[in-house]
């Protein structure tokens, strides 16, 4: 019977695509991770991936195998955590860029503060692209903002913290203060840097704009809040953001930050997990963990 470092290591492979990026993940050369995936097949009989040139693709027979092998690591490791009566293992987590920048960064680190002998393992990217990865197993589960279409029964998402859509404007020498956007509030040949349309935050700026009636003046489209930012700092545009949370902006002397005279629209952001997964234990304390910074 494969031993838990093979199952991990085709947990780790699934993930990456790749059997180099695994083993550097996990603490062996490729060889070594290559020969466990080989002889994990062998032992079940079937391919788990299709293969190429350049990257490892779970086949079907591969994604179902990844919630049961992921609740047998999970089991795995949880032997003793309650004699210990803390949390203890690994968990992969999906997160926003952007919310390392706020509430999730600051209770990231209570976590590890109180629980030790826990191991996160964060891969950043895009709510959009979680959810299949949380579905399939690969992620255990993600921080992303609320969806704006209807979730699979399969999965689960509870807010934790919320962030106000704000117009950022570049300072320009006059007296910093927050203050509700007009039409005089942006000047007419200074471009609108806009996040990608097609993503969960890209729906709230459309939305924003829509319920504000606000005339923009196309530039940029990017997908990385932080770009957009610096972008509006060094005075190249102007753009609608979620306000970050736990990030003092108040002293930022290279922005300006407004609210909108219309229906103030939020970034909900959450943990979005499936109903069912072998992590359960962690991602409560997690949810618990906001809280407790929040209050």
């Amino acid at each position: 019977m494969s031993s838990i470092r093979v199952l991990k290591n085709f947990i780790a492979i699934s993930r990456h695509g790749s059997v180099a990026a695994a083993a550097r993940e996990i603490g062996l050369t490729a060889a070594a991770a290559g020969q466990q995936l080989q002889h994990l097949e062998a032992e079940i009989g079937i391919a788990l991936f299709d293969r190429n040139k350049r990257s490892l693709v779970l086949n079907n027979h591969g994604r179902g195998l990844i919630e049961p092998i992921q609740d047998i690591i999970a089991r795995y490791e949880s032997l003793g955590s309650g004699l210990k009566n803390e949390l203890s293992g690994t968990i992969v987590l999906g997160a926003l860029v952007s919310t390392l920048m706020g509430h999730f960064g600051k209770a990231l680190d209570e976590l590890k503060r109180n629980y030790p002998e826990l191991e996160i393992k964060l891969i950043a990217g895009l709510s959009s692209d979680f959810l299949d990865q949380v579905l399939d197993g690969k992620l255990d589960a993600a921080i992303v903002t609320e969806s704006p279409f209807a979730l699979p029964q399969s999965a689960m998402w509870t807010e934790l913290y919320k962030e106000p859509m704000v117009l950022i404007l570049p300072q320009t020498g006059q007296k910093r203060s927050r203050s509700t956007a007009s039409d005089e509030t942006i000047p007419k040949n200074l471009p609108f840097i806009r996040f990608e349309r097609k993503t969960w935050t890209g729906h709230l700026v459309d939305q924003t704009i829509k319920v504000n009636k606000l005339a923009i003046n196309e530039g940029m489209e990017i997908n990385s809040v932080e770009a957009i930012i610096e972008l509006v700092r060094q005075g190249l545009g102007h753009s609608i953001i979620p306000q970050l949370a736990n990030v003092d902006w108040k002293h930022d002397q290279r922005l300006r930050i407004h609210t909108l005279p219309g229906k103030t629209i939020y970034r909900k952001v959450g943990l979005l997990e499936r109903k069912r997964h072998g992590r359960q234990s962690i991602t409560a304390a997690i949810k618990a963990q906001f809280l407790s910074v929040l209050s």
